[in-house]
Order: C-alpha cells, then structure tokens, then sequence
C-alpha cells in the first residue's frame, strides 16, 4: 500500500485570469485550481522548480498529495490535468481535486513482476513482454497502491498472463470489464524459427 502520503505546498494566488497567471510565471511560479470536496475553488500558486522536480520523479497524476496552502487547512488532493509550453514542454497550469479518504477514483497503477528466477520459461530463454506496464484501476483515495504485483513463479513459454490471474489489493478493482493481458512468455527467437520450420515441414 502507499506509504506516507507526500506534501505539496502553495499558496493562494491574489487575482484571477490570464493577467493574474502570467504575473505567477513571471514570479517563478505555476498558477494552478484547487476545485471540489463540496467548498469552492480556490486559484493557488506552486513554486516551480519544486512542481518540477515532482514531474519528473513521475507518476504525479496517480500521486495523492496532501495540499498545505498557508491560512487553509490541509487537504487531499489529485492532479487531473498538468497544462504544458506547447514548444518547451514545461508546466504552465495545473488542476488539483480534493478528495475524501473515502471517495472512488481511477488512477493508473504500476505493474511490478517478480519471481523471475523461478519462471521455467525465462530460465529456457524465454522473454517476458509486457503489454500493459500500468493498470487502470478504481481505488479508495485513502488507500491508493504503490503497484500491483504479478508472480512469475512457474510461468512457461506461451504463457499468457490476464488481469483474473493477479490477486488486487483489497478494494481495487479494474475500470474496464473484461479479463485483459497484462503480459506474456515469448520464445525465443531461434525458438520461434525452428517452430516455423516444423510447420513449414509438416505442411
């Protein structure tokens, strides 16, 4: 499970619309809203080397942060939408949702294998080829997973591996409704040849 939920500090941003936002980039600051859990919006100010650094430690649109804006009182919340420099790529504005421990949100959540030794088919050559290295899943706010994980103990060349075959967190459940592939055992290449040799051969 996730471990301490991490800090994201701000404050409120005096004015509102494009005037108010460009004098935050100016002052080395990315504008931002604050919006729902039932209170109204709140325009905030994040410093930006430090909103920065978070994006590319990665993940921070499936981050729960606790938000400390200064006179406010802490609250959590989730990115839904970092908007970026069309030509630099850099962060310009950014939408945080406050959040209940209780509510339901879907967050894209890491894929972790292990077991890798005690898998015959890599042991033989085989290559694990992940499909999907993340999972859309629908989890508590209050109880967000680091990763789920998928046990490779056993697993041949051929193997296919679905989203049914992995034990989820409790709680977690997929948001789409049917047993997709996360990964699968391929053969190994000089394998997959002589497959097709035979094949041809039998024909």
């Amino acid at each position: 499970m996730a471990g301490e939920i991490p800090d994201l500090h701000a404050v409120v941003r005096t004015g509102t619309g494009k005037g108010a936002a460009r004098q935050a980039r100016r002052e080395g600051n990315v504008p931002g809203i604050v919006y729902g859990g039932g209170a109204e919006p709140l325009p905030i100010n994040i410093e930006y080397y430090s909103l920065l650094k978070r994006l590319k430690a990665g993940r921070f649109l499936s981050t729960l942060f606790n938000l400390k804006v200064e006179g406010q009182e802490d609250v959590r919340v989730i990115c839904r939408n970092v908007q970026r420099d069309v030509v630099k790529d850099l962060p310009t504005h950014l939408d945080l949702m406050r959040l209940r421990r209780t509510s339901r949100i879907n967050l894209f959540i890491p894929v972790e294998f292990i077991n890798h030794e005690a898998a015959p088919g890599l042991k033989r050559g085989g290559t694990l080829v992940t499909v999907r290295a993340e999972v859309e899943l629908e989890v508590t706010a209050g109880d967000i997973p680091d990763h789920i994980t998928v046990d490779l103990t056993g697993r041949n060349i051929g193997d296919v591996i679905h989203i049914n075959d992995v034990t989820l967190p409790e709680g977690a459940k997929p948001t789409i409704d049917r047993n997709f592939v996360i990964a699968n055992v391929a053969a190994p290449s000089g394998l997959r040849a002589s497959d097709a040799e035979e094949e041809a051969a039998a024909e």
